[in-house]
């Protein structure tokens, strides 16, 4: 019974690493841990493997999964992305901009981008602007000197 054990620990952990979302490691070690105990206590009946197994599985899985998501998974998406590193900087409109049509566009960096203009004025091709901030997908510019 412990290679039965001792295969279920290594099963467990092949599907661990196939996978990135901490499913079946608390299993495995459950599964590590009562072939350890039957090793150890070579008479234990299969009931209380079986309990063993299930009891160290959710003891582990209730006492570490919060603690390993919030250290490996919650990593915070703040990086800043392409528009974002071109807050404050200088375009020039390609795309006439205009909030009501819902039409515009910038070039910055060789990039054009959609745009819309902070103040809800027209802003006319070729005109310098300067990035403001993001409002969805859109750069918020307005006029450069404004």
């Amino acid at each position: 019974m412990v290679w039965f054990w001792l295969s279920l620990t290594v099963a467990l952990l092949v599907i661990e690493i196939s996978t990135t979302q901490f499913v079946s490691v608390w299993f495995a070690l459950g599964a590590g841990v009562t072939a350890l105990i039957k090793a150890i206590f070579p008479t234990l009946g299969t009931i209380w493997q079986v309990i063993i197994f299930v009891c160290v599985s959710i003891a582990l899985l209730l006492s570490t999964r919060r603690f390993v998501k919030r250290f490996l998974f919650n990593r915070s998406c703040e990086h800043e992305t392409n528009l974002e590193l071109n807050i404050g900087k200088e375009a020039v409109v390609v795309e006439e901009i205009d909030n009501v049509n819902g039409a515009g566009a910038v070039k910055i960096n060789g990039l054009v981008w959609s745009a819309r203009s902070v103040d809800d004025s027209k802003i006319p091709v070729g005109t310098v602007v300067v990035f403001k901030q993001i409002n969805g997908n859109k750069a918020m510019v307005e006029r450069k000197g404004e």
